[in-house]
């Protein structure tokens, strides 16, 4: 899966998938916490709070 990064004011941003957000429940407000490994080029997202996934909403490969 791709996103785009896009300008948000100063900064810039990608979305989060729509099925992403049904399937653990995130809502607009919800706190993020971010871990960036610039080594790597990786950023990890940990959504608090989010509902525990069933095995029926995971994408199937």
């Amino acid at each position: 899966m791709g996103q785009k990064v896009m300008r948000v004011g100063n900064s810039v941003g990608v979305t989060v998938p729509s099925q992403f957000v049904k399937a653990v429940g995130v809502r607009v407000g919800d706190y993020v916490k971010v871990k960036t490994i610039l080594e790597t080029g990786q950023v990890i997202y940990t959504f608090q709070g989010a509902k525990q996934l069933s095995l029926n909403s995971l994408p199937k490969q």
